[in-house]
């Protein structure tokens, strides 16, 4: 049973979606505010209960908004999936989201049954990520780094990096499709869930942190390589 932890301060916003998904299954708790957000984040990380699979959150809370609340996660080194709920759906805003480590967004108001497929396709995401469906590929060797798709890990030496779900998404397709170009139209579409046609650095900003993860030299990449005008295409 996937657990999931709901992030939202309208009270019958957050009661509904409690409750209908416990109805599909789900174990989730409510917290309406970012503050209580990171303290059972921090706890479940503690090992003061069970860890949650997923978080769902808003955009606009009252103390500490949904943007810092994922800053603050990720740079905790928390990389529990997050669904972000916004009124604000400007793409730069939905990108901005993203770039802070958001995984997926969803417009309010929302239907039902909407969410609940994005729900279930951003656990699919991290299942195919991981390596957990169909027995895909689990580890790559990419120079001196070893990647663990399996808990989202970069070794190298005896360094450790920890990848969020959207990072591990994008080194995946990326050395899955080892020596070939991987246009920046295929990853908005299979690793971002945006249009292909959607103007944004934000893939550019994803590969310069990948390419600080497993480069000697990040600015000048053995690996990891620009194509320009056209895409990216890992070397390992």
């Amino acid at each position: 049973m996937s657990r999931i932890l709901i992030v939202e301060d309208e009270e019958h916003l957050a009661t509904g979606i409690k409750f209908n998904l416990e109805m599909e299954g789900y174990d989730t708790e409510v917290v309406g505010d970012g503050g209580p957000a990171l303290e059972a984040l921090a706890a479940a990380g503690r090992g003061e209960g069970p860890a949650f699979d997923l978080v769902i959150l808003d955009v606009m809370l009252p103390s500490l908004d949904g943007f810092r609340v994922a800053d603050r996660m990720r740079q905790a080194g928390d990389y529990t999936p997050i669904l972000m709920l916004t009124a604000k759906s400007l793409p730069e805003d939905v990108v901005h989201g993203l770039e802070l480590g958001a995984d997926d967004y969803l417009s309010k108001p929302f239907d039902l049954t909407v969410l609940l497929a994005r729900i279930k396709g951003l656990l699919r995401r991290r299942d195919w990520a991981q390596g957990s469906e169909g027995g895909e590929l689990e580890t790559a060797r990419i120079g001196d780094a070893v990647v663990d798709f399996r808990t989202f890990e970069i070794r190298t030496g005896e360094r450790l990096t920890r990848l969020t779900l959207l990072e591990a998404m994008l080194l995946k397709l990326l050395v899955q499709s080892a020596g070939h170009i991987v246009s920046k139209a295929e990853i908005l579409e299979k690793v971002w869930n945006l249009s292909p046609e959607t103007q944004t650095r934000a893939v550019d900003n994803f590969i310069a942190r990948l390419r600080r993860h497993l480069e000697p030299d990040p600015r000048n990449p053995r690996y990891l390589h620009t194509v320009r005008g056209t895409g990216y295409r890992l070397t390992p």
